[in-house]
């Protein structure tokens, strides 16, 4: 039986205002995450999986303009003070953000930083936190962490970096990690490297894991759901099993058949033909349709609803019917 969801999101939608009107980030999405599970939010750039990730951090400007429920543990994390969802962040939930280098502070060691983290939401004397801190840099693979606490974010490798940024992360113990693409600009080795470190901390600590990517092979490995955004809402969501090789989703499938595969002897990859839509003036009806080889009249007059395929698979498509549960990927 299924255990109680940590997170649950109901009808999220999330806008910007600008000069000539409100950019819609995030249009009504819904989800659950489990404990112990790993969600994977999948899309181009711009589909709103990090703005739906700031959401839940409640990290958004204050001119956004937010609607629907984020509940965490009991919380509605959008209607909590501003004290206690200090005392949240950090604590219960953490976030792994993209960019090490910008989010770690240059001028101070990395086992400082870290020391920081650990003594904002404990009682633990800056000797104990040292001690954890070394602890925690150990335990995400940095080597000689005794030496490495005392050095700063310029002389660790980019790899090292984020591993420093999930010891910070994990610091508190929080039941959810959120990784918003954890392996950008990392070679292939390191990414597994990271990866690896992030299951191992959560077989140790039993955190859940939202996983922020573009890459769907990172997805195939790591990840226990999967739902893929385009163009500000949810378009397909399900085990990684049905969403990569039964996907009832014609921009799943784009998406799938735009990797390179070592099996298949192809001369050139598929692409998916045109941009993505203008997230202030979107196309009429299915967002994906202007790019869509499927599109029907229905398709510019309605926006599909996420409709159920099969236990928890859903899929937003007119067609549905007609995309067989082949595997497009062998």
């Amino acid at each position: 039986m299924m255990t109680e969801p940590l997170l649950k999101v109901d009808n999220l939608s999330v806008g910007f205002p600008s000069k000539t009107g409100v950019v819609q980030a995030v249009t009504d999405a819904s989800f659950e995450i489990h404990p112990g599970e790993v969600l994977a939010v999948v899309g181009e750039s711009g589909s709103g999986k990090s703005v739906t990730a700031l959401a839940v951090m409640r990290l958004h400007p204050k001119s956004a303009i937010i609607t629907g429920d984020i509940l965490f543990d009991g919380n509605d994390l959008l209607t909590v003070s501003e004290p206690e969802m200090r005392a949240i962040r950090g604590r219960d939930i953490a976030m792994i953000f993209q960019d090490p280098m910008t989010a770690l502070n240059p001028v101070f060691s990395v086992g400082h930083q870290i020391v920081e983290a650990i003594r904002l939401h404990s009682d633990l004397s800056k000797q104990e936190a040292w001690s954890k801190a070394i602890d925690l840099l150990d335990l995400v693979g940095v080597p000689e962490p005794k030496r490495r606490a005392s050095q700063y974010p310029h002389e660790y490798s980019g790899g090292m970096r984020q591993r420093a940024m999930i010891a910070m992360a994990i610091s508190n113990d929080p039941k959810l990690l959120i990784a918003d693409e954890p392996t950008t600009a990392l070679d292939v080795t390191v990414q597994a490297q990271v990866m690896e470190v992030l299951h191992d901390v959560k077989d140790a600590t039993g955190s859940a894991i939202m996983l922020i990517t573009h890459d769907l092979g990172l997805v195939a490995g790591s990840a226990d759901r999967v739902q893929v955004m385009y163009a500000s809402r949810l378009f397909e969501t399900g085990g990684v099993d049905e969403v990569f090789y039964e996907s009832r989703n014609p921009y799943t499938r784009a998406l799938l058949d735009s990797i390179p595969d070592l099996d298949v002897n192809k001369d050139r990859l598929d692409p998916i033909p045109g941009n993505p839509p203008s997230l202030l003036n979107p196309p009429s009806g299915c967002p994906f349709r202007p790019r869509c080889l499927m599109a029907i009249d229905q398709c510019a007059d309605e926006v599909p609803q996420l409709t159920e395929v099969d236990g928890h698979h859903a899929s937003r498509c007119h067609r549905i019917d007609d995309l067989k549960p082949v595997e497009v990927k062998s």
